[in-house]
This record gives structure tokens, sequence and C-alpha cells, in this order.
């Protein structure tokens, strides 16, 4: 009974878990399919709207076994290949024409669950895609696709191997670079709305990196509290892309 649920190439296997995760992936046309390991409840719906698809029924128990301990799977377990990689050059082509264009980067961020709330927030205020250290950022994941809701299908994400060489890459393109940081004196109010931005959050610890923070063209802060430290970093993220669309 365990062979019918293993991928048949363990290394690039993918399992994706929970209803808006596992739909969003299945309308995907990108997005390689193996394998729809689910309850039998939710076996005949899936039978009658995707009749190719291969469907493995199980018990909920059977399935808390394939996934992270705890893992709310809603009885869907989607057997799938990562998306395929886009580069910054195919990015910013991507949004050439536009006059209005924003674009995440996260640097040293590598909390699965946080990148996919910044994946969510990025899809739901529109930002043109996120780019990531492809040496200390998560690779794509259940957990990060869980917290996505359904959004990784949605919103780009470059593994770049240097940040400073992409925010170079993002000027040459007519993006301007802003960085938060929590000592800067502006907010992000101040920007220009109908231009375009890369924006640089940094992980909540130690913030941007210097080399990072040296390609910004301008640094802005969130004006928070000061009793409080910091925010959580996909919650700023979404504060700033709400700001950045706002009235635009």
């Amino acid at each position: 009974m365990k062979k019918q649920f293993e991928s048949k190439n363990t290394k690039s296997a993918l399992v994706l878990y929970g209803r808006h995760a596992v739909e969003a992936a299945l309308q995907n046309p990108r997005r390689i399919i193996e394998k729809l390991v689910c309850t039998a409840e939710n076996a005949a719906k899936y039978r009658k709207e995707y009749p190719n698809l291969h469907i493995v029924t199980a018990e909920k128990k059977e399935i808390d076994r394939l996934l992270p301990f705890e893992a709310v799977h809603q009885g869907l377990a989607l057997f799938c290949k990562p998306l395929p990689d886009i580069t910054l050059d195919e990015l910013c082509a991507k949004v050439k024409n536009e006059t209005q264009a924003t674009i995440l980067v996260l640097d040293q961020v590598t909390d699965p669950q946080n990148i996919g709330a910044i994946v969510r927030s990025c899809a739901a205020f529109g930002a043109a895609g996120l780019v990531v250290q492809d040496k200390n950022a998560p690779l794509e994941s259940g957990a990060m696709a869980k917290a996505a809701a359904g959004t990784l299908e949605l919103v780009p994400i470059v593994r770049a191997t240097n940040l400073s060489r992409a925010l170079e890459i993002l000027k040459k393109n007519g993006f301007w670079v802003a960085g938060m940081d929590g000592y800067a004196k502006s907010g992000p109010e101040c920007l220009d709305k109908n231009g375009k931005w890369a924006v640089v959050m940094g992980s909540e610890g130690s913030g941007m990196r210097r080399l990072v923070e040296e390609n910004c063209d301008v640094t802005v802060r969130l004006p928070i509290n000061k009793k409080v430290e910091s925010l959580n970093v996909s919650t700023a993220a979404a504060i700033v892309l709400y700001e950045l669309r706002k009235n635009s």
C-alpha cells in the first residue's frame, strides 16, 4: 500500500496539501502533476472534475503520514513537480512596457510560511514577482504553498545567486530600489506610486545586509509604535505593497 503513495522521483518530489493549494495547482497548466492522494469523499469530486488525473484513495491517517506533523491537509495531498524556474531577465521582460510595477526582494528571509504569506500579499496587491536569495531561501514546499493559499501558482519567484547584482539588473530595467529600514526617516507613502519599484525586505533579526542596503536608492520605514521593536516580515510586506498600490 505504501508504494502507491511514493513519487517516482523522490528527489524532485513536491507534495502540496490543503484545498486552496491543491486546487490552484491542478488549474495551473505549468504545474506537472503526478497524482492526487485523497480521501474517498474527495475522490468522487476530483474524478469528475479531472477525469485524466491519477487519483489514489487513502484514509486520513495514511495521508497524515505523508505530510509534516499536524499539517492541515483537508484530505488532499498532491504529488507534483516544482514550478519551472524563471530568471530575473524574464521577469523584467514581463513588465517592460508597464509604467508602474512592484517587485519584492527578500534578503535572507528563511521561514517558508513567512514566504508563503508574502506570496499571498504579492498576489493580492498586484506585485509582478518576488526575488529571493538562492542560497538562503527555502525551496518551494507544501508548507509554503499552504501559507500562500493557492497564490504560489500566480506569483513568479526568481532565485538570485547574488542579490546586489539582482538589484543592479532591476535598476537597468527601470526600477528604483527602496529598502525597508527601521531607522529610515521617511515612510513608504513618499514613494512615487506611478513608477517601478523593487522593495527590499530584510530578515526580522538582522535586516538587510550592508551590501544590499548600499544598492538601495532610498530607505523607508513603517511608522509603528516605539514600544514595538518590529513587525513580522510578512505583515510588513503586506503593508508596503498596499501602500504602493493605494491610489495608484
